[in-house]
């Protein structure tokens, strides 16, 4: 064997070592990545709370403010818009899936009304700011930031997010059930007082009597008091005529998982 033999085999043995290694780094890189999506027995992972303080804050405030609506927390902008393309919609997807809102307010047939992000200790970046007052402007839907140590009037809210009259039309049927509420109590109460009241012999009176016998209300008994007065208001609004009355793209929703 010449020279030139023992070159040429040392030059083949050298690509075959190289192929054995690029072979074997591959075979490694397909294990590690397996690895990684392989679902453990124990997860590394731990309960948190969804919102902070601060945004509880604004949560609670929202609740009572939209008391007919649903406030949803943190639900991304894909879930509630969808592109009026769908052959662009992966584009989109890709862009917006970043974005969400801290709170979302959702009408009871699931139709979002406005959206509300929590001013935080490092404020909102313009950018994010910008796509969302812009997307959700185009779509119909309102957008509000709010700091929680200056929350604005909830009636200001509701007339910005449902319109005047619906924001009013919706307070009156929230003070109406209010005022039924106050009824079906202080009758509840009443019945109860008159059949626990005493008679002079030191007994209770019976229930023939009780329904027959008006209790007058003592000044320690201030609720019922009020009750009484609110069923009076109640009765004089209500003869004045005063109470009248999914996914982005579907396919990214269903894909297969990539976890084993």
């Amino acid at each position: 064997m010449n020279g030139n033999q023992v070159g040429l085999w040392m030059v083949m043995v050298a690509l075959l070592g190289l192929a054995s290694g690029a072979g074997m780094h591959r075979e490694w890189l397909r294990r590690q990545h397996h690895q990684k999506r392989k679902i453990p027995r124990h997860w590394p992972m731990k309960a948190r709370l969804l919102v902070n303080g601060d945004e509880r804050k604004v949560w609670q405030w929202l609740q009572q403010a939209f008391f007919d609506h649903h406030v949803m927390v943190k639900i991304p902008l894909t879930r509630f818009t969808a592109p009026r393309d769908q052959q662009e919609g992966l584009r989109w997807f890709e862009l917006l899936s970043g974005f969400y809102c801290t709170f979302t307010l959702c009408a009871p047939n699931g139709q979002v009304v406005g959206c509300v992000d929590v001013l935080g200790r490092n404020g909102i970046t313009r950018s994010h700011r910008m796509v969302k007052e812009t997307l959700l402007a185009q779509c119909g839907i309102a957008y509000w930031v709010v700091a929680p140590y200056a929350l604005p009037e909830a009636a200001e809210i509701r007339t910005e997010f449902l319109g005047e009259a619906f924001a009013r039309s919706a307070a009156l049927q929230q003070d109406s059930a209010t005022i039924a509420t106050a009824r079906s109590t202080l009758r509840s109460t009443l019945d109860r007082m008159r059949h626990d009241r005493p008679t002079e012999s030191g007994g209770l009176v019976a229930n023939s009597e009780a329904s027959t016998s008006p209790t007058p209300l003592t000044a320690s008994d201030g609720r019922s008091r009020h009750r009484i007065e609110t069923e009076s208001a109640f009765d004089s609004l209500a003869s004045s005529g005063w109470q009248q009355r999914d996914s982005f793209i579907a396919p990214l929703d269903s894909r297969n998982s990539l976890l084993h």
